[in-house]
């Protein structure tokens, strides 16, 4: 009797049927500067045209153990915005617009409608932040992962030119820190966070706790890259794992400066007040959540209002976080 790759567990049928799924998601994302369509063995990017000396910029990451509980909740079109955001998030704070983003999925068994709602979600993230889809992965590996688990990564590449390039280094003593605020947890911290909520269906305002608990990533492209053109910015930070204590000072390029943040500025949320109520000290949310601000840039004192103005005309509602001192290579909370 002939043994098949389906004996061994992958299932080529199902695997076609997913690649026409995610065929559609990808192509609404396609631009201008993208040569082909999809499904060769490769991706073409053109680069644009305007930069004098053009510096590629890149950047990956995943989502993380908040995978888990899109799996419980059996709710897959989010967790795709989140894998694009942690990466484009992080390209961006060097100026860098996002040109193309590429994904990868794996799983123990595949099931179509799942892994084209991630792509869904990816798709999204790429619309959100002007970026193109343009190829990936979706890997089988039946004994490798449960049934029923899924792994996504990603890859973003941008552009900026190098005279634009914002690496911290023009940062000066009494800039001023401005917040952009997040969608809530954003995708770090969840090894924590699964600690604590083991019911997802907790009430949480009247709602699940898990809804609030997979709100994806905010995507800050399209208010920085507009910023850009009116504000000299001196530094920015993408407020990942480690939280304040450990971003805000990557700004800085290395340099001897401490960030002064006073927490009045604003009002914490209140998923992470709901997390400080169980138990863990506010020292310890610092240095793990972004407690409500995702982004933060730093601006001279004389382009503080400018900015704040700017940053709500579009959108948003900026805080001004604090200031910049020199010396020391940390983060003070006042």
């Amino acid at each position: 009797m002939a043994i098949t790759y389906k004996d061994a567990g992958v299932n080529i049928e199902e695997g076609y049927r997913s690649v026409e799924l995610i065929k559609e998601y990808a192509k609404r994302t396609l631009n201008s500067y993208v040569l082909g369509g999809i499904g060769s063995f490769g991706s073409m990017i053109e680069i644009p045209e305007g930069y004098k000396k053009p510096v590629l910029v890149s950047g990956t990451d995943g989502v993380g153990t908040k995978l888990e509980i899109a799996f419980k909740t059996k709710k897959y079109d989010t967790v795709g915005i989140d894998c694009v955001a942690m990466c484009v998030n992080d390209i961006l704070c060097h100026g860098a617009k996002p040109l193309f983003f590429l994904d990868y999925i794996a799983c123990g068994k595949l099931e179509a409608n799942v892994s084209s709602d991630l792509v869904k979600g990816v798709s999204d993230g790429c619309l959100e932040s002007n970026c193109a889809l343009v190829g990936g992965e979706t890997a089988e590996m039946p004994g490798f992962y449960k049934d029923g688990e899924y792994d996504i990564a990603g890859f973003a590449l941008g552009i900026v030119d190098k005279e634009n390039i914002i690496d911290g280094s023009k940062v000066e003593d009494g800039n001023i820190l401005i917040g952009l605020k997040s969608s809530g947890i954003h995708s770090n911290g969840y090894s924590l966070v699964r600690k604590i909520f083991t019911d997802l269906e907790e009430d949480f305002y009247g709602d699940a706790v898990w809804k609030t608990l997979l709100t994806p990533t905010r995507i800050y492209v399209k208010p920085i890259l507009s910023l850009m053109k009116d504000v000299d910015i001196k530094a920015m930070a993408h407020i990942t794992g480690g939280g304040f204590i450990e971003n805000i000072p990557r700004m800085f390029g290395g340099r001897s400066f401490t960030a002064v943040i006073d927490k009045s500025s604003y009002e914490i949320p209140n998923i992470f007040k709901r997390i400080m109520e169980k138990g863990v000290e506010e020292d310890h949310m610092y240095n793990t959540f972004n407690m409500g601000i995702g982004f933060v840039i730093a601006v001279s004192k004389e382009d503080a209002q400018k900015t704040m103005e700017k940053l709500k005309s579009l959108g948003e509602e900026p805080v001004l976080l604090g200031h910049v001192i020199s010396g020391g290579e940390g983060v003070c909370l006042k």
